[in-house]
């Protein structure tokens, strides 16, 4: 009974474990991620591009987002115990020692670069190097404990994964490859402000210099606005390069009519509630988005 015991107790201890090293790698994130990067490869190919390039870059596309969530955790342990939102990740409650953390980082992050430059092409490989090396240095060494424009100007490593997935499935970069990136670029800030507001005062006791933090709600929520208006502008302007068609043009709409509406309530509201249903809606109209390049891309050609 006593081995039978502690043969579950020993299970338990490496499930544990295992969910502790893929907490890591920041999972929600990688699936949204791999999203836009599977919209940029079909979207890139007219049409699915052979099974082996699609596994090769998603794969590769897990590894790198996997391997800068490990390293941002590594970076900012000491700031995420401060925080309530973070303080319960694996390296900031030391489930997990720093010298781990570091390690899984870099592995996935050289076994990324080294499938993609490989198993599909040199420009694939390159670009999600870069993205990397902006997340992990420029925006979560730099520009986040720096300045309140951190997630403006780091939204850039974000958008890379759809670029990705273009020169993966072409071998080079187009002008409607740019709009992918710049649809993700201009759709960042309002989304991760949303859940600012929220957790203001742990950035406030974190020492981070957030837009809420350093110029409070009332700006914060104008610009969660008027972003949202340029985003879905510019979604209504993809037609014009090549991305989607009427059918994309018609989810668009509707989906853009909801960001509007959400972030024009908390421009009005302010309330607590009102910015989580702006942060939640804002990851759907993302995913929404991508799937219906996806869709009119399958479907209508």
């Amino acid at each position: 009974m006593s081995d039978l015991s502690s043969s579950l107790a020993s299970e338990a201890s490496l499930s544990r474990r295992l969910a502790d090293y893929m907490a890591l790698t920041k999972p929600a994130i990688v699936a949204l991620l791999l999203l836009t990067t599977l919209c940029g490869m079909i979207i890139g190919a007219s049409g699915f591009p052979p099974a082996l390039i699609v596994t090769l870059t998603l794969l590769g596309g897990a590894l790198t987002a996997g391997g800068a969530g490990a390293l941002n955790q590594y970076i900012d342990r000491r700031t995420d115990r401060k925080m309530v939102r973070t303080r319960g990740r694996p390296l900031a409650d030391r489930r997990i020692s720093p010298k781990a953390g570091m390690i899984v980082g870099l592995v996935l992050s050289l076994a990324c670069v080294t499938i993609l430059a490989v198993g599909v092409n040199l420009l694939s490989a390159l670009l999600a190097a870069i993205g990397l090396f902006y997340y992990v240095v420029f925006y979560t060494m730099l520009l986040k404990p720096s300045t309140p424009s951190n997630i403006v100007i780091g939204g850039a490593a974000g958008a890379i994964p759809p670029l990705v997935g273009w020169a993966a499935a072409t071998g080079s970069l187009t002008m409607p490859a740019l709009f992918l990136f710049a649809l993700i670029f201009f759709w960042t800030p309002p989304h991760f402000w949303a859940l600012a507001l929220l957790k203001r005062t742990d950035y406030q006791r974190a020492d981070i210099p957030m837009l809420p933090v350093v110029h409070g709600g009332e700006q914060t929520r104008w610009q969660i606005l008027l972003y949202s208006f340029q985003v879905v502008a510019l979604t209504l302007l993809m037609p014009l390069v090549g991305l989607g068609g009427l059918l994309f043009i018609g989810v668009a709409l509707v989906l853009g009519i909801g960001l509007i509406h959400h972030a024009r309530k908390l421009r009005q509201r302010g309330q607590n509630r009102v910015a989580w249903r702006m942060y939640r809606y804002s990851s759907l109209y993302l995913a929404g988005i991508m799937v219906a390049l996806i869709a009119d891309a399958l479907i209508v050609g």
